[in-house]
């Protein structure tokens, strides 16, 4: 299947944030166009999960490279 001109595999697969490189600048929160990624006391967080579609706009836009996709 194809999303915005990239392939999306079948096998769910849901954004991660790694605590370690996150700086919390919200570039995920904004690029999203699902609301898979919400502020939660102060720190982005994958707030819907079941939402994403793997697109990879987040992994792609997150200057920290801080997400990837697991399953």
């Amino acid at each position: 299947m194809i999303f915005l001109g990239k392939p999306i595999m079948l096998t769910p697969m849901r954004p991660a944030i790694s605590n370690e490189r996150c700086e919390n600048c919200g570039e995920c929160i904004d690029i999203c166009p699902y609301d898979v990624f919400g502020d939660l006391e102060g720190l982005v967080s994958v707030v819907n999960p079941q939402d994403c579609v793997e697109c990879t706009a987040c992994i792609d836009s997150c200057p920290q490279q801080a997400i990837s996709m697991d399953n």
